[in-house]
């Protein structure tokens, strides 16, 4: 498949790229490149290949959700920078 370096202009515009001329070439021939690639690889018979979304297998790494005690509200004030009674005291960032 040939790139056309209008077609390099048009993606070029729709990504919001300038390009000088040398560089409108060299994205055509190394789109050109990728796309000739990809048609080399349709030509292989994948028939017996399983589809799948991830090239090795996949597996939950996350663990069980279980329920544990919180920490003592005095002990998470305990290293608070600035606090008020039972609450962390923070700057005001809205006004009145």
């Amino acid at each position: 498949m040939k790139i056309t370096v209008e077609e390099v202009e048009h993606v070029a515009r729709l990504a919001r790229l300038e390009l000088t001329t040398e560089e409108k070439e060299r994205m055509r021939a190394q789109l050109d490149s990728i796309l000739s690639y990809i048609d080399k690889l349709n030509e292989l018979d994948t028939s017996a290949v399983e589809p799948t979304s991830h090239v090795l297998p996949m597996t939950n790494i996350f663990r069980e959700d279980e329920v544990t005690p919180s920490l003592a509200q005095e002990a998470v004030l305990a290293n608070a920078p600035n606090r008020h009674d039972l609450f962390f005291r923070v700057p005001r960032i809205l006004e009145e």
